[in-house]
């Protein structure tokens, strides 16, 4: 499984989430809570998240 990363938008703050893509979709968990556990989403419900935000984003 791959490495937990943030966006580069979040700056130094800890207030942010995290991402971890992986051949099944990804995970997404708060770096505030941590031991909360994280959501997992699969292909094609991440596909279409990063997709909206795409398209939000223009």
């Amino acid at each position: 499984m791959s490495d937990w990363h943030k966006s580069s938008y979040s700056g130094g703050s800890n207030e942010c989430v995290q991402v971890r893509e992986h051949s099944a979709g990804a995970d997404v968990r708060d770096t505030q809570n941590r031991e909360s556990g994280h959501l997992s989403f699969n292909g094609s419900e991440w596909r279409a998240f990063v997709t909206m935000l795409h398209s939000a984003s223009k």
